[in-house]
């Protein structure tokens, strides 16, 4: 794979570096240095569950470095996830290049009427050509100012004021692989700003050549997965029957903890049926007696007998005119559970 990708029309991101990969996480999870002790598909379950129950530090052992070339308003973006170790051209040392962020006229957005935040929808072509002239003659005349400034002797520091935040600047960014993610799902998301977008993508192909294990389950559990409010489960949960949601979760082949983890996001709490003890059949009690009076026994079956319709709870006594015999009861499914052996409890959650 390529080690620098174009982002925009002068930027690019660049992999400098990369300590780690999947097997540094499932290692670090396991306290192992030993190789080649677990599955390709026991790591793959390892990491899974540790996305999916927020165990962060083993992700942390896995770092990134990237040069990055981007405008400085994109830089303004990126630099608020401050985790990271973060290294940036000076402009108080260096002159800055002659390089601005110069979109087509197709690429400009008009303001969002609902989101005071966002640009959506293209500009009318007219307005739109008007629109990235006006930016590059900004541009130029910024620069023949900064350079005019220069030349008069006045301080790079305070020349570099009269920039516009279009400028392109360079940086080296190094984040580990836990914190990454948390940019990427952030700046990843349709409410961010295109052009930082553009970049997070960029990222996002060197972090899944990398760890291609963790991205994977990086979209099931946090890129691609939503929350729901207490309010919002609530309501959710009384249009849900819990054991045709499991059915359904199952058939869609996640695993059976990963259906009970499901079911107890909407509140349902799996416990065993105290009827049937998890069987899912019960004694049947008539049916019980009937076969016990069909032939006599000895004292001490019969003794046997009162001991397990005790732990069946069978009162024998209750056709005391029968003379029990010893026979296996017969069984029928348990009617609190239909068969299931568990049961699903609501807890509270929501109003």
């Amino acid at each position: 794979m390529t080690k620098t990708i174009p982002v925009l029309d002068k930027g690019f991101v660049r992999l400098v570096d990369a300590m780690g990969d999947d097997r540094r996480i499932v290692q670090a999870a396991r306290v192992s240095y030993g190789e080649g002790t677990k599955t390709v598909r026991e790591d793959a379950a390892l990491i899974d569950y540790l996305m999916r129950h927020r165990h962060t530090s083993p992700f942390e052992m896995v770092e990134f470095t990237f040069h990055v070339k981007a405008p400085i308003f994109v830089t303004r973006q990126w630099f608020r996830h401050r985790t990271a170790s973060v290294n940036e051209i000076s402009a108080r040392y260096s002159v800055l290049k002659d390089e601005f962020y110069e979109p087509e006229p197709g690429e400009l957005r008009a303001q969002s009427e609902l989101n005071k935040q966002v640009g959506e929808g293209e500009l009318p072509a007219e307005a739109a050509e008007k629109a990235a002239r006006l930016l590059a003659e900004s541009e130029r005349e910024a620069y023949a100012h900064y350079q005019k400034l220069l030349e008069l002797g006045v301080a790079r520091e305070q020349a570099r004021s009269v920039l516009p935040v279009g400028i392109y600047t360079e940086f080296y960014w190094k984040q580990d692989l836990h914190n990454l993610l948390h940019f990427l799902k952030l700046r990843l998301d349709h409410h961010a700003q295109a052009e930082i977008r553009a970049y997070a993508r960029a990222v996002a192909e060197f972090v899944k050549a990398r760890v291609p294990l963790v991205w994977r389950s990086f979209e099931e559990h946090v890129l691609y997965a939503r929350t729901l409010s207490a309010s919002e489960i609530a309501t959710l949960r009384r249009q849900i029957d819990p054991y045709a949601y499991e059915a359904a979760l199952k058939k869609a082949d996640l695993s059976n903890s990963r259906a009970r983890e499901a079911l107890e996001k909407l509140g349902y709490v799996r416990t065993t049926c105290s009827e049937c003890r998890g069987e899912g059949v019960v004694a049947d009690r008539w049916g019980f007696w009937e076969a016990a009076a069909t032939r006599g026994i000895g004292e001490e079956e019969y003794a046997r007998l009162r001991e397990l319709a005790s732990e069946l709870g069978i009162a024998d006594d209750q056709y005391p005119d029968r003379d029990p015999s010893w026979l296996p009861p017969e069984e029928e499914t348990c009617p609190v559970c239909d068969g299931q052996g568990y049961r699903y409890l609501e807890s509270a959650v929501g109003s």
